[in-house]
């Protein structure tokens, strides 16, 4: 009760409840019909997948038309200390025929999560992470003479330019720098929040990174790729809500920082949903869009609390596709499943 108490409390002083700007919510499974309303840019991506379950998304994915594919962690389930390992199951992936197709056609970038980053849940005190970074990097195709090869951490920016407008993608890593978490004592809840002050997930330098790229960011449009939820925070599991005073500081960035249009795109859960709240400050809702579950989806899920959650939880395995316009300022979120059906989708104004 009391990491319930607490989250809520953090949360609310900083927002209000739910946004009022909800130009299209639908939640019932629908044709590809949608997918025709007019784009300047397609975002699409996703999280939690295994190359030796099925993959049955990419074909769907390339249908969808993206100009970049985001991996938004858990690209492989390694779980070790073992780099020969981790090198093999990447290059597992990438023979992937449906997933080296979309590489043949579409950018893709991304960060990692505690799965292939190392092993389940782990920070910065896992062994290994120099050199599960270097395998990452390589198998995002990242050049060697690369700033990224010699920064601990693997954050980064890629900017976008369309006639119409620009799109910023700020990717997070939430795991090289990211201390201890705190076992809760709550039974059915895994952890629980670090109220010390020098607890961290981004760790100082991505801090000042991250400041400095939303405070002179120019762009139309700003995604922050989070592997973790931001908002969730109420389920016990691995969240941003595990450190209250990095969930604060986050906010006020985007706040101060005047950035426009953010959105944060997050996985790791299994499952997929929208979460919205009106941030005092800024001119527009925040969502933070949870896409998990490529290959391998929480199917036996039944409920958990979200007080920012929008519609209901998808539990089938899908993707996350974002259709930005920026002539109209909506951005246009959809859950999709395979054979393109769209699971529920979102679209908001900024």
């Amino acid at each position: 009760m009391k990491y319930h108490l607490f989250s809520i409390v953090i949360l609310t002083s900083l927002f209000f409840a739910c946004s009022t700007k909800k130009e299209m919510v639908n939640f019932a499974p629908k044709t590809a019909a949608n997918d025709q309303l007019p784009s300047h840019f397609n975002l699409a991506f996703g999280s939690c997948n295994k190359h030796n379950e099925p993959n049955d998304l990419w074909d769907d994915i390339l249908v969808s038309k993206p100009d970049v594919w985001i991996w938004g962690g858990d690209i492989i389930y390694s779980d070790t200390y073992n780099m020969k390992k981790l090198r093999r199951l990447y290059n597992k992936q990438n023979k992937v025929a449906g997933y080296a197709a979309l590489k043949s056609k579409v950018p893709v970038i991304g960060t990692w999560d505690d799965h292939d980053y190392g092993v389940n849940d782990s920070g910065t005190d896992y062994s290994k992470k120099k050199e599960s970074q270097e395998e990452l990097l390589n198998f995002l195709g990242v050049p060697e003479d690369s700033p990224r090869r010699k920064q601990e951490g693997i954050y980064t920016s890629h900017d976008y330019k369309t006639p119409k407008g620009s799109l910023k993608i700020l990717v997070l890593d939430t795991r090289y720098f990211r201390t201890s978490l705190t076992p809760s004592k709550v039974i059915g809840k895994r952890y629980e929040a670090d109220k010390e002050k020098d607890a961290t997930i981004l760790g100082v330098q991505q801090w000042k990174w991250l400041e400095n790229e939303l405070t002179n960011s120019e762009a139309d449009f700003n995604v922050i790729v989070s592997s973790i939820q931001v908002l969730s925070s109420e389920h016990g599991f691995e969240t941003w809500g595990n450190f209250p005073e990095e969930t604060k500081k986050l906010l006020e960035v985007l706040v101060t920082s005047k950035a426009k249009g953010v959105i944060i795109l997050s996985g790791d859960r299994h499952i997929s949903e929208f979460s919205r709240i009106d941030l005092e400050g800024l001119n527009y809702p925040l969502v933070d869009f949870t896409s998990s579950g490529l290959t391998h989806s929480y199917d036996g899920f039944n409920v958990e609390p979200n007080s920012y959650r929008i519609g209901s939880v998808v539990s089938n395995k899908s993707f996350g596709l974002l259709r930005f316009n920026f002539e109209t300022k909506k951005v246009h979120m959809q859950i999709k499943g395979d054979n393109g059906t769209i699971l529920q989708e979102l679209e908001q104004t900024y």
